[in-house]
C-alpha cells in the first residue's frame, strides 16, 4: 500500500497543480490502482485546488471511472435486445446467485466483479457474456458454471503457488 501511494505521488508531481488536470490525474490513478480510492481522490482535489464534491461530481459523471475496487475478474453480461430475449436476465440472476453479488458489486473476496452491459455488439452470439474481454457465446447456466469453475482454480493454484504458501 505504501508504494502506492508512492507511485500515486509520482503521477501527481508530473502534472501541475491546476484544475484542468483533473481527469488526467483520475485517468492516470486509477490506471495504477485500479481505482479511484477517496485518500486519492483528497489528494487530487488538494492538488488541482478542486473542490472534493467537484471532483467526485467529476468522477461520478463519467462511467469509465470507479471509485470501488474491482474483482480480479470482471464478468459483464450483455442485456441488449437479442441477448435479453434469449435469456440474458436469466444468466444475470444465475451469476448473482451463483456469486453472492447483485449486478454491479464485487465478490467479498475479491475476485469477480458482475456487472450489466446494453449491448456488446455480438448479438448473433446471443446470450453474451464478457469474461475478462474474453466473449462467451451462446451463454448457459452450465457453461458459466465450467468457467467460473477454471477461474476459481487457476485463483486457487496461483495462491498456492505464491509467496505466502
Amino acid at each position: 500500500m505504501e508504494q502506492l501511494n508512492e507511485e500515486i505521488e509520482q503521477i501527481m508531481q508530473t502534472y501541475p497543480g491546476k484544475p484542468e488536470y483533473l481527469i488526467f490525474l483520475l485517468q492516470d490513478i486509477q490506471d495504477k490502482a485500479g481505482y479511484i480510492s477517496p485518500e486519492s481522490m483528497q489528494l487530487v482535489s488538494e492538488h488541482t485546488g478542486v473542490p472534493l464534491t467537484q471532483a467526485y461530481s467529476v468522477a461520478t459523471f463519467y462511467q469509465s471511472f470507479r471509485l470501488e475496487p474491482r474483482g480480479d475478474h470482471d464478468i459483464r453480461v450483455c442485456l441488449g435486445t437479442a441477448c435479453h430475449l434469449k435469456g440474458g436476465q436469466r444468466i444475470t440472476e444465475e451469476l448473482e446467485r451463483r456469486l453472492n453479488v447483485q449486478a454491479g458489486e464485487t465478490t467479498e473476496d475479491q475476485r469477480f466483479t458482475l456487472s450489466t452491459v446494453n449491448c456488446v455488439g455480438a448479438c448473433a452470439l446471443a446470450p453474451v457474456v464478457v469474461v475478462d474481454d474474453e466473449y462467451e457465446p451462446h451463454v448457459t447456466a452450465k457453461k458459466l458454471d465450467r468457467k467460473l469453475k477454471i477461474l476459481e482454480h487457476e485463483f486457487d493454484e496461483n495462491k498456492e503457488g505464491g509467496p505466502d504458501a
